[in-house]
């Protein structure tokens, strides 16, 4: 049997506020993590009282003791939504690409549905902008007619709610990231993986020793990023099927010239000949035709 759900503090069934921040959108490892905090609109003047800041201006000893502090708050409720690399990586390089502002916004929106469905009765919500601040504001208007959003630039400092989403978020993905379990086990990984940005070079050097030339990277590894672009040139070529249609037939793709190739990011493998291939639409593989063998879809 499922656990009971705790009834909802009294302060939800009236007018309440939110606000929404991300933390980990820049890294090239580990999850984006999306925050969100939301209280009675009748607590804005306390919440402005709990030294909630921009986290990226906190100590990280800060940050935990804000954050345990909040959750102890019976005045307040936040949620998050954990992102994962492979998530990222998988939705930026699909055939219809999903770039990362609208995986963005689709977090955020995610997170207001979530709150809205429990049963919290949110009338006003506070978004740090990604993109275009108005183009935003209006797309979250028409997904929420019965929300006011406000979508700003630096909103985390702007807005004591926002501030709170941000430690939140900031928190959240640093214990992810510090508790993370590598998946792979391959002799001489290590997890000194330093702050997982792009320009810090203990990042760099950890990219660079845990790169395998069939394999690629460890699954905590954003794939999709610029980052790791130069790590893929010594690796191991490979020739995908649908590269080489693609480029017998790129209309056919609606893909274009601009479209990244499997084998630019170093996804890995070996070539293959084209008889060796499984059938491209044009006919049946020589392999098969050979062989005689069909393909069954009932014993």
């Amino acid at each position: 049997m499922s656990s009971p759900v705790p009834p909802l503090p009294r302060w939800t069934a009236k007018p309440c506020i939110m606000g929404i921040d991300e933390a980990g959108r820049g890294p090239v490892l580990g999850p984006m993590v999306y925050g969100c905090l939301y209280c009675a609109k009748s607590y804005q003047k306390t919440l402005a009282t709990l030294n909630f800041a921009d986290s990226k201006t906190l100590k990280e000893e800060k940050r935990e003791e804000l954050f345990e502090n909040l959750k102890l708050d019976e005045s307040i409720g936040w949620e998050v939504d954990v992102i994962d690399p492979r998530e990222l990586s998988a939705k930026m390089l699909k055939r219809t690409k999903i770039n990362l502002n609208e995986i963005s916004h689709n977090s955020a929106m995610g997170l207001v549905k979530r709150v809205l469905d429990v049963g919290v009765l949110l009338t006003e919500v506070y978004v740090d902008t990604v993109g275009d601040a108005e183009k935003y504001r209006v797309k979250l208007s028409e997904r929420f007619p019965g929300i006011q959003f406000v979508v700003a630039k630096k909103a985390d400092s702007l807005y004591p709610v926002v501030s709170g989403a941000s430690i939140v978020a900031k928190v959240t993905r640093d214990r992810t990231l510090r508790e993370w379990t590598l998946d792979e086990t391959a002799e001489n990984m290590h997890r000194n993986f330093g702050s997982g940005y792009p320009a810090d070079p203990e990042t760099k050097a950890w990219l660079d020793h845990h790169k395998h030339m069939v394999f690629g990277f460890p699954t905590v590894v954003r794939f999709s990023w610029g980052t790791c672009t130069p790590f893929f040139k010594n690796m191991v070529e490979v020739v995908w099927e649908s590269d080489k249609l693609d480029e017998e037939n790129p209309s056919s793709s609606g893909r274009g010239k601009h479209q990244t190739k499997l084998t630019n990011l170093g996804i890995t493998g070996c070539k293959r000949k084209t008889e060796d291939i499984e059938s491209s639409g044009k006919g049946r593989s020589k392999f098969f035709q050979t062989r005689k063998l069909q393909l069954v879809s009932e014993f």
